[in-house]
């Protein structure tokens, strides 16, 4: 698959602040990128630097080819882009602020009014079109940010915290509206919301004091977890002592946590050495040992933690992580 972007050793300095710090990525179409990191990381001034808001302080950006410093407008013509806060004018109605997209868009005629209409049905703004967006809640303003973004068909979308202030009806609707797009369109959502990771994306990247730590798949930032491959199961209260020695006591397990306690029944969890599979073991030593399991399945690992672990080590600072 092509690149349709590509960002070589990018930089951003605002005095003696650096908030970004040599990061390269690329991104090819088919891909939808979760670009994550903790507040002030320097995930929105990569994104407003891909999509030509601000000037990098060195490094490049390159959109379907095109130079964003030297071939701004190629570029934007095929970028769409909403911004953190979804900024619009807010003495417009929605009406009028995505007619005026799409002329900026050069859309015209029956294509024009054919794609706004498509556009309006597919984000559910109908009963809000003639309403002034100042009025509108904070999930219609993001609603009509994400329209602006996709009127014209990009082949990229760079999306801000796409889905923040809309309730859990309407993230489903935008994560199914990103997935439908996602195979024809190279796609870079930045999100505090780590189960969209998971919902929507094939890759992950993760910046932390304006490095890039992070570059591969989600399953392969779940393998980092201390839970990949763990064990979690549920046995008699009576049998819990009895399970957890047994079970800390195999070579190929580094601890038992105790999770879940209750009067009857007790949950605990199996932490492997190395992340190596263990479910096989652990079953033979239950059969073995005449334990009854209530609930047994392997965890695929805790995204929070490995997020937790990459962002807040220190001496992971500068050495990317890419797989």
């Amino acid at each position: 698959m092509e690149n349709l972007i590509e960002i070589s050793e990018l930089r951003k300095s605002f005095g003696p602040l650096v908030a970004v710090d040599g990061v390269s990525l690329q991104i090819r179409r088919g891909e939808v990128l979760g670009f994550l990191g903790p507040n002030g990381a320097g995930k929105s001034t990569t994104m407003k630097m891909i999509t030509g808001f601000i000037a990098p302080t060195s490094g490049s950006v390159r959109v379907c080819g095109h130079d964003v410093a030297t071939d701004p407008i190629a570029a934007k013509r095929c970028i769409g882009y909403l911004p953190e806060g979804a900024p619009a004018y807010g003495e417009m109605t929605p009406a009028d602020f995505l007619d005026f997209i799409a002329d900026i868009r050069e859309l015209r005629g029956a294509q024009k009014e054919a794609r706004i209409r498509e556009i309006v049905g597919k984000i559910h703004l109908e009963h809000v079109m003639n309403q002034t967006i100042d009025t509108l809640s904070k999930g219609f303003k993001r609603r009509v940010g994400l329209a602006q973004a996709i009127l014209h068909d990009p082949q990229v979308l760079v999306l801000d915290e796409p889905t923040d202030g809309l309730d859990p009806n309407q993230k489903h609707e935008v994560r199914s509206l990103i997935g439908e797009m996602a195979p024809n369109k190279a796609i870079v959502i930045s999100t505090h919301i780590l189960e969209e990771v998971d919902a929507l994306c094939t890759r992950t990247a993760i910046i932390a004091r304006g490095r890039l730590l992070f570059s591969g798949t989600p399953t392969e930032l779940e393998a980092r977890s201390r839970y990949h491959n763990a064990v979690t199961l549920t046995v008699a209260a009576a049998q819990f002592d009895a399970v957890s020695a047994a079970l800390s006591a195999l070579p190929a397990v580094s601890t038992v946590e105790a999770r879940g306690a209750g009067a009857t029944r007790r949950q605990l969890t199996v932490i492997p050495r190395d992340g190596q599979a263990i479910i096989e073991t652990v079953q033979q030593t239950g059969r073995a040992s005449g334990w009854a399991f209530d609930e047994l399945y392997v965890e695929s690992g805790h995204l929070d933690e490995v997020f937790r672990t990459i962002t807040t080590t220190a001496g992971n600072a500068g050495e990317v992580t890419r797989t």
